[in-house]
């Protein structure tokens, strides 16, 4: 079996690469979203929400330039184009939002799309002894069930 400089094995490497590209698409498509709804927001909760989707899409920026720097670690090349992300992207892309619980539930849609990938990933990572991806893919999901759970409360109300 043939490995790359970190000792992992080279097809399987590819194969997270890949997925971590799509993860990475995505996410690019949620923090748009998350950037439409923060501009669009209207109504009684505007303040607190115009907050809350701001802190959101500054979290998704960071995960974003994670994402990318996992797949050059990996010796890969993260995808970086509009039209490869929209190629890529599974996300319903939220336009002209403006409504709270329709802005809420879209974040609880992206957000368990997102989990579907991580957890693909996170089950391909594991059986290669990828760490890094792991890891990273296991701080995003404990973070986004939480966010979710939050948002699915918020609707409750």
């Amino acid at each position: 079996m043939k490995t790359n400089i970190l000792g992992l094995p080279v097809k399987e490497t590819e194969e997270i690469v890949s997925e971590l590209n799509s993860l990475l698409s995505n996410y690019q498509v949620y923090y748009q979203n998350l950037r439409g709804i923060h501009w669009n927001i209207r109504g009684k909760r505007f303040f607190d929400l115009h907050v809350k989707f701001e802190e959101l899409y500054n979290d998704s920026q960071l995960k974003i330039d994670m994402i990318a720097e996992r797949v050059l670690t990996l010796e890969g090349t993260p995808l970086h184009t509009f039209e490869d992300y929209i190629k890529h992207n599974k996300i319903v892309v939220g336009k002209n939002i403006s409504n709270d619980e329709k802005a809420v539930s879209l974040i609880v849609s992206s957000l368990s799309h997102l989990l579907v990938i991580e957890r693909q990933i996170l089950n391909k990572s594991a059986a290669v002894n990828d760490e890094g991806s792991n890891a990273m893919m296991s701080d995003f999901i404990a973070e986004q069930e939480k966010t979710i759970w939050m948002m699915q409360a918020w609707l409750e109300e």
